[in-house]
């Protein structure tokens, strides 16, 4: 058997074990904006907890992934609608080109005629220290809070513990999530080339602190 089979996108697949369903929980929906959370049974007659959910739409029992095809762009509308980026008809670097057009190639491409996308500043930060509050720094703001809104007093009560210098928040707001970017105290990883995302936030007065891309690729290492 070979242990380093050939890649082909006509046959790529997502693994089963990456869209199974998770024991005693189940991925739902908050508000308009359609933020994902997990909802997590207890036992003993105690109400459901809401915790982070970054399993993305693998874990929707209705999402059907084709890897072929890419995830649904998710960001595609907000970024259109701030009118700062243009479509372009293809990739614009040579080398970009050269490969895009190599036949070798060909049985390694996944069927994604998602088109790029150029402005001349499109981050984040640079809404933020515009004043402007972004459809993403909403999301973070909802999908930080957990619904905590909604849990029993005691589960709502933090230890005070010991700030050192953070500006800690019971409650994190759309407004709060501006100004940490702005202030450059957190980053919001938007890409306007990958829609797909779905929005987060980096920080020491946020749930995640810490980000890191560890691995290589599987087509051509």
């Amino acid at each position: 058997m070979n242990a380093n089979p050939k890649f082909l996108a006509a046959t790529a697949q997502v693994d089963d074990a990456a869209v199974q369903p998770l024991p005693n929980s189940r991925k739902v929906y908050v508000g308009p904006l359609r933020v994902p959370m997990r909802e997590i049974t207890q036992t003993g007659g105690n109400p459901p907890i809401t915790v982070y959910d970054t399993s993305g739409p693998y874990t929707d029992p209705e999402a059907r992934i084709d890897i072929r095809k890419g995830l649904a762009a998710l960001r595609a509308a907000w970024i259109s609608s701030r009118n700062d980026s243009v479509e372009l008809e293809g990739p614009t670097s040579e080398y970009g080109r050269k490969r895009l057009a190599d036949p070798k190639l060909a049985e390694l491409r996944f069927d994604l005629h998602r088109k790029p996308r150029r402005g001349k500043n499109v981050s984040q930060m640079h809404y933020a220290r515009k004043g402007i509050i972004t459809p993403e720094m909403e999301y973070i703001a909802m999908r930080e809070n957990q619904r905590m809104e909604g849990f029993a007093e005691e589960l709502r009560r933090q230890h005070p513990g010991q700030s050192f210098g953070a500006s800690l928040r019971s409650t994190i707001t759309p407004e709060f999530v501006r100004d940490e970017v702005a202030r450059g105290r957190a980053i919001i990883p938007a890409n306007i080339n990958h829609p797909e995302t779905e929005p987060m936030i980096i920080g020491r007065n946020f749930l995640v602190k810490v980000n890191a891309n560890i691995g290589n690729s599987i087509v051509t290492s």
